[in-house]
């Protein structure tokens, strides 16, 4: 029986966390560990999901009715876009989808967002010529805010929709515009340490967090109605909130889309140190401005920061758990791990993880 191959790359971002849902600058890379779907036709109406990493799979009538149900465990996400795609008319043929992934789920490298964009990519490839990479970026984010129940930005589904080979995606969340900054590592090589303690953003305080910012926009606005969303907003206007926390929360997001700007500027001169010293500041940024991080999370990237040969390391993702990602030098690499790792395991009791990676495309037919 003939069958096809698809790919969709976990993602990092490089600086810019929380940016996305406030309308600022992000920069992000799909990196080349990802998810990988086989696309099985079939001739009996139904829709199955497999994973060759879970053992919950799912057999569904290509005319069932689909809500979400917490039971469907991993199957969500592939239920949700095929929900959507009938919504909207889009043909779904009878198939079976086997998963396979090689990115720790939970992780904050958009494990979820790649299970999307891979299986709204394979069904409209049977049935489309040419799929629009933004439009499924923006499909993608819907139903992960309307059928998953997590009101993420549009970044990781844009990320792993539109990434490309040695290049970071500026991505201007505003205006869902985009721009591709060469990124020449040279001899450095980007390094994910996963804390091994996995958290889910719909019960995590990311929710949270978006609404302290709505919150912070709201009550700027009214002395600034102009003000479209909270990273348009200057430092000096901080004063105008009325509680300390608010204060916090603009302060990290208002000097984060900064710091996206100055990484720009520096990533263009290839002066990868001054990038790395960006990172640095983003991450203290978020653990005492937006408080996303935690013991795991500081461990890693404070640890990593000390080590000679290391430009830069922070928090990637949502935080509350996940990775840290670091710039580091390929012949500090084994001190490297093995520092970040005895530290890690001395102050948490966990052994993390830790590999190197490349900056890869976005979604893709493999065969």
């Amino acid at each position: 029986m003939e069958y096809k191959k698809y790919f969709a790359p976990g993602r990092v971002n490089l600086i810019g966390e929380h940016l996305d849902y406030n309308g600022g600058l992000v920069l992000p890379a799909a990196i080349t560990l990802g998810v990988t779907a086989t696309f099985i036709p079939r001739s009996d109406n139904k829709i199955v999901l497999h994973s060759a990493t879970h053992s919950f799979c799912k057999e569904i009538s290509v005319d069932d009715e689909i809500e979400f149900d917490a039971n469907n465990d991993w199957t969500n996400y592939p239920l949700g876009i095929i929900a959507q795609l009938r919504k909207e008319n889009h043909s779904i043929p009878s198939c079976e989808i086997i998963f396979e992934s090689n990115l720790p789920e939970g992780s904050g490298l958009s494990s979820s967002a790649a299970v999307e964009v891979l299986t709204a990519y394979a069904l409209l490839s049977q049935t489309e010529s040419s799929i629009n990479l933004v439009w499924l970026a923006n499909f993608c984010k819907q139903v992960e805010n309307d059928f998953i129940g997590v009101k993420c930005g549009i970044m990781d589904q844009y990320s792993v929709a539109l990434g490309k080979k040695d290049n970071a995606l500026l991505l201007d969340c505003n205006k869902i515009h985009h721009d591709y900054i060469p990124l020449e590592l040279g001899d450095y090589r980007l390094v994910i340490m996963n804390s091994k303690k996995p958290r889910s953003l719909i019960h995590s305080k990311y929710n949270e967090r978006k609404s302290e910012c709505e919150e912070a926009l709201m009550q700027i606005r009214n002395t600034n109605s102009e003000i479209r969303n909270l990273c348009e907003a200057e430092m000096v206007w901080i004063d105008i909130l009325n509680d300390e926390t608010l204060k916090k929360r603009a302060r990290h997001v208002i000097s984060e889309n900064l710091r996206v700007k100055e990484a720009v500027k520096v990533l263009e001169m290839n002066d990868l140190s001054t990038f790395g010293r960006l990172m640095n500041v983003s991450h203290a940024s978020l653990k005492n401005d937006y408080e996303v991080t935690g013991i795991e999370l500081d461990t890693l990237a404070e640890t990593a920061q000390q080590i000679k040969g290391c430009l830069g390391a922070r928090m990637t993702g949502a935080g509350f758990g996940g990775c840290a990602i670091a710039i580091v030098h390929q012949t500090a690499m084994e001190e490297f791990k093995n520092k970040v790792n005895e530290k890690y395991l001395s102050v948490t009791g966990i052994n993390c993880e830790i590999y190197e990676t490349q900056i890869g495309d976005g979604v893709h037919q493999l065969i």
